[in-house]
């Protein structure tokens, strides 16, 4: 069975020629909703049965989606109002037996779906044999939310994990990639895939949602000095309490559970400090966790695979590969 969707999969190729092609400043946004597959198409996999998403109302609103680039060959959409959470999923013509979980960013405001999305396609599924599933979460709109995006990640693994052989995935090679607050979600899932939250209790919610590795990039980890102050405000109020930024601040939450962790930041981040993929390394240390991190001088925030061809930071696709196979999670550099 194949999940691939041609449109997408057409733009990941031309995003992976024209990477270093930057969007024009002016970009109009205008919204694009016909871009996302359909409830019910083979590549878009709901989280939870139609009317029962914990804590949402029983009638789904329909999600926003946005483009912000007017080159149809470098698409940068973003979604948000998601109520009913659901996956994309990606898979290649000789599947290797890996499957990702990815949480792509956006500050939690929104999420960004095709330079942390789409534009992965050629490094990881066409040449990585790696199987991907992009994860549209809910976000956070009130105090009484703040936890739905970690849900999301927890029963998006799990149903990985539960469809593996369906997938033609090992069930022992599930990780999570994430991109700046996605990051955030990601290390959440990392240090509380065990947290319990509501479900449905049905099957999928007695499967484990440890992911066996992890993958980070340029993530939000802290929730104090080092904060990205817009997920911070957006995810915890304008002013938390110390024990709230600390109860988020992923650095302090890691165990000697936490999965096998490969870091990537570039130095001249000025989003999201690079301090914090270094408070998260040094826990990692500490808690004896094996993990490996790649700073890279120049880069920014917000790269992806959309990098000039001149910057090192090109390789951390391979890398990251390369670091998986290492783990099991195989691929082909």
């Amino acid at each position: 069975m194949r999940c691939l969707v041609l449109m997408p999969l057409l733009a990941g190729c031309l995003l992976s020629a024209l990477a270093s092609v930057p969007l024009p400043a002016d970009a109009a946004e205008r919204p694009v909703p016909q871009t996302e597959p359909a409830p019910g198409a083979p590549d878009r996999i709901d989280l939870w049965p139609a009317s029962q998403v914990p804590g949402e109302p029983r009638a789904a609103s329909a999600p926003n989606v946005v483009e912000r680039s007017d080159n149809s060959a470098l698409p940068d959409r973003y979604i948000d109002s998601v109520s009913a959470p659901y996956l994309v999923a990606y898979r290649p013509a000789r599947p290797n037996g890996s499957g990702l979980l990815v949480i792509p960013g956006g500050g939690y405001q929104r999420i960004v779906l095709d330079k942390e999305g789409t534009a992965l396609v050629p490094a990881f599924v066409e040449q990585g044999g790696v199987t991907l599933f992009v994860l549209r979460y809910r976000l956070p709109t009130g105090r009484d939310d703040r936890q739905a995006a970690l849900a999301d990640a927890q029963r998006a693994l799990r149903l990985i994990r539960s469809n593996a052989r369906r997938w033609q995935l090992d069930p022992h090679r599930i990780g999570v990639m994430g991109f700046s607050a996605g990051g955030h979600v990601a290390a959440r899932l990392s240090t509380g895939f065990a947290t319990a939250l509501p479900g449905i209790g049905d099957a999928v919610d007695a499967v484990s949602a440890r992911p066996d590795f992890a993958l980070l990039l340029y993530p939000v980890i802290d929730m104090g000095a080092h904060a990205h102050t817009g997920s911070r405000s957006r995810l915890l109020g304008e002013r938390p309490s110390a024990a709230l930024e600390r109860q988020f601040s992923q650095q302090s939450q890691v165990t000697a559970q936490t999965p096998p962790t490969f870091l990537v930041h570039a130095q001249d981040d000025s989003v999201v400090p690079v301090q914090n993929s270094l408070l998260y390394y040094q826990a990692l240390i500490d808690a004896g966790v094996p993990s490996e991190m790649h700073l890279f001088a120049h880069g920014g925030h917000g790269f992806g695979v959309r990098i000039p061809a001149a910057l090192t930071t090109t390789q951390w696709p391979t890398l990251a590969l390369r670091w998986m196979q290492a783990q099991g999670g195989e691929g082909t550099p």
